[in-house]
């Protein structure tokens, strides 16, 4: 039996993980249904600003949970410290390690100054930018691939938490 306590963190788990879904939809209607229609870097902007809100609360939840097993004594309060904590907590797995990075790398993404715009309106609209002293581009195909990537990531960590819940 869990007291009330239990409760609340079990509760505040779930929450997180449900804002971390409806951000995913909003992803998913993005790429496969506005960018359908309205292919501009707008619309790629949107679309990684979503992914890195369903990263923050993913990883919210997974420190959350830490926090439960006292593994850390406090979740810290930027993107980035959280970051590097999750990437701390599972040293040795390759999935968390590359969804941290894609992360840290949506995040340089979004606040990238002049993004340069390539065939707005077309098949092939596309973001570039420097990275890290790097061009990095983002494309339909691209950011699909970043969602799904990011989508098969939340749905292990969401089973691994609510598997221990139960």
């Amino acid at each position: 039996m869990s007291d009330s306590s239990d409760e609340y963190t079990d509760e505040k788990k779930k929450e997180l993980l449900s804002e971390a879904k409806e951000e995913l939809k909003r992803v998913e209607h993005l790429i496969y249904v506005s960018l359908k229609y309205t292919r501009t870097v707008d619309v790629l902007l949107n679309a990684i600003n979503r992914m890195i809100e369903a990263y923050d609360f993913t990883f919210q939840a997974m420190l959350q949970q830490a926090l439960e097993q006292k593994k850390i004594p406090e979740i810290p309060g930027t993107p980035i410290e959280k970051g590097n904590l999750i990437k701390e907590l599972y040293p040795d797995d390759e999935q968390v390690s590359d969804n941290v990075g894609l992360f840290f790398l949506l995040r340089k993404l979004h606040r990238s100054p002049n993004p340069q715009k390539e065939q707005e309106y077309r098949r092939h609209v596309a973001m570039k930018t420097i990275v890290d002293g790097r061009e990095e581009i983002v494309n339909i195909d691209i950011i699909t691939k970043y969602y799904l990537f990011l989508l098969e990531f939340y749905r292990r960590i969401e089973a691994q938490i609510h598997n221990k819940q139960e």
